[in-house]
């Protein structure tokens, strides 16, 4: 009966990004065929400064995974994932492990994300698990900040640098705005801005480019489930897997070598935590009428309330970005009132991760964020 249960759940949901948002994931992941050991692991070495922890820490009544490395008298910042469901902290090494020696960097799997959700993950991803455990943009802010004030107690910091991408910039503008005390600056990079006002610019958009390719199997799609917004998660995930094949076509994509999993979370049970995670959060986001769930979506529109810092604020994003476009990118930026504000256009670059989306993050920090940390 749960496999009966868990299949049609499938048939509504649609998997969605891993890896921020990036790549698109077929199939249906495998079940677990040996188990982890998850027990906490706690390491800081006195004699190089140098830490390396990875464990569960307990936010807002339940237990959430984190790892933090890097030396202990270097800054610190605090990413904040995709999705909502897609953890950076399996593939962080390979795309951010050079910042280990500048920096201290956090990387937390949000509720319903990856390990956190394996940690709470029920015995079934039910329609009826969905409907009594909601997920809301409230309950994961207030995860955000009590993470933060936990990481200025336990490294001893006064501040953090928020870096927040697709998902998580999100996140980060609320966290930001609602406590900017707990940080230096605010780097946001695919800038969520409204997310129904995205989707019916990108349906018109995404539209037109494949017309134009004469691309006769995704219009059919489109047509079929015509222009959103929608009252089911599937025809969502339709839309975006057809914006992530046109995206890839005018982009310069990840290496190969960042989607290479480390041992650590290569394995059944992690593979299924991520897939069933982002199926959870996928579905909470876009909302579904059939299964009695109210989208996240609804509740985001940061030209109305995210927009006043009193932190600076530096905005990436990339020129064939397709699903946070430039237009209203441009529109939230031109909005925006902060002490120091920056939009940075990056050509051939998506929705996604690439090289000069991280050089351009990393840029920011050194030569606008150092001074400012430095007169703390």
């Amino acid at each position: 009966m749960a496999v009966q249960s868990n299949n049609a759940l499938r048939s509504i949901l649609f998997h969605f990004f891993l890896f921020l948002g990036i790549f698109f994931l077929p199939g249906i992941p495998l079940y677990a065929e040996h188990q982890v050991d998850f027990s906490s692991i706690d390491t800081y070495d006195d004699g190089d400064n140098r830490i390396d922890e990875k464990r569960f820490i307990l936010i807002n009544g339940i237990e959430q995974w984190i790892t933090i490395k890097g030396e202990s008298f270097k800054p610190v910042i605090l990413f904040l994932h995709g999705g909502p469901g897609s953890p950076l902290s399996p593939f962080a090494d390979a795309v951010y492990g050079e910042w280990e020696k500048d920096f201290i960097l956090v990387q937390w799997d949000q509720r319903g994300t990856g390990r956190t959700f394996g940690r709470n993950a029920p015995a079934e991803l039910s329609p009826d698990y969905l409907k009594s455990n909601p997920l809301t943009v409230e309950q994961l802010v207030k995860d955000g900040i009590e993470l933060s004030e936990y990481l200025l107690r336990h490294l001893g910091k006064k501040k953090i640098i928020l870096l927040g991408t697709s998902w998580g910039s999100v996140l980060g503008v609320r966290m930001a705005t609602k406590s900017p005390n707990l940080f230096y600056a605010y780097i946001g990079h695919s800038q969520v801005v409204n997310p129904l006002e995205n989707l019916v610019y990108d349906y018109q958009k995404i539209y037109e480019m494949v017309q134009k390719a004469n691309d006769r199997e995704s219009a059919a799609v489109l047509n079929l489930i015509g222009k959103p917004p929608y009252d089911i998660a599937k025809n969502s995930g339709q839309l975006l897997r057809i914006i992530k094949k046109y995206e890839r076509k005018n982009s310069i994509p990840a290496p190969e070598s960042w989607l290479a999993l480390p041992a650590e979370y290569d394995n059944d049970r992690d593979r299924q935590h991520r897939y069933d995670g982002d199926d959870y959060s996928f579905v909470n986001y876009v909302g579904d009428k059939r299964l009695g769930i109210s989208s996240m979506i609804s509740t985001i529109h940061l030209l109305n309330d995210g927009f006043d810092f009193k932190i600076p604020v530096y905005l990436i994003q990339g020129e064939e970005d397709i699903l946070t476009p430039k237009e209203i990118t441009k529109k939230y930026f031109d909005k925006i009132r902060a002490p120091k504000k920056q939009l940075i256009l990056l050509p051939k670059t998506a929705h996604g991760f690439n090289p000069s989306v991280v050089e351009t993050q990393l840029k920011i920090i050194k030569e606008y964020l150092s001074p400012l940390i430095h007169q703390n």
